[in-house]
């Protein structure tokens, strides 16, 4: 695994032993388990993460008391090789409502020969967040790395839970 930081963006990547649609498949569809619960924007507790698989469809947590929080918006969906999604989020950590202060995630997914895929994370404009962007920045430049580790460690049946 390795990450990069550069100006504006942050890009990290991890190789993980299954084939691409299978990779694919469990990012999307196994979301909600691979989501760190702590990463909240909710008052209440995160009851789950929904990601809606398509264009145009919502990345959400819903807590506990049924409450919800949009924090993503899917602006690409390309099975098995892309998905993006915006970033709504400001440097404060809070849900961001302007459009035009939203940076973007690109996930892509490559074939590493039969049975591993390069999963590849840039998170990109965040500059878009004004501000404080650089310390957001630096934060993501942490937790991206920790995310793609968790994905491959449910992957492997070794992280949280066992992937399907």
């Amino acid at each position: 695994m390795t990450t990069e930081a550069q100006s504006t963006s942050v890009l990290t990547h991890v190789t993980v032993e299954a084939p691409l649609e299978r990779a694919f498949r469990v990012f999307v569809e196994q979301f909600d388990k691979i989501k760190p619960r702590e990463h909240n924007l909710l008052a209440v507790d995160v009851a789950e993460t929904v990601l809606e698989p398509r264009a145009g469809g919502r990345i959400y947590d819903r807590g506990v008391d049924g409450s919800e929080c949009r924090w993503a918006t899917v602006i690409a969906y390309d099975p098995p090789h892309r998905f993006a999604f915006s970033w709504n989020i400001t440097t404060e950590w809070k849900l961001e409502t302007d459009p035009e202060k939203t940076s973007e995630v690109e996930i892509t997914f490559t074939e590493d020969g039969p049975d591993r895929t390069r999963v590849a994370l840039e998170h990109r404009h965040i500059e878009r967040h004004g501000d404080g962007w650089e310390g957001m920045s630096s934060a993501l430049g942490s937790g991206w790395p920790t995310g793609l580790e968790r994905f491959a460690g449910y992957l492997s049946g070794s992280g949280p839970g066992t992937a399907a």
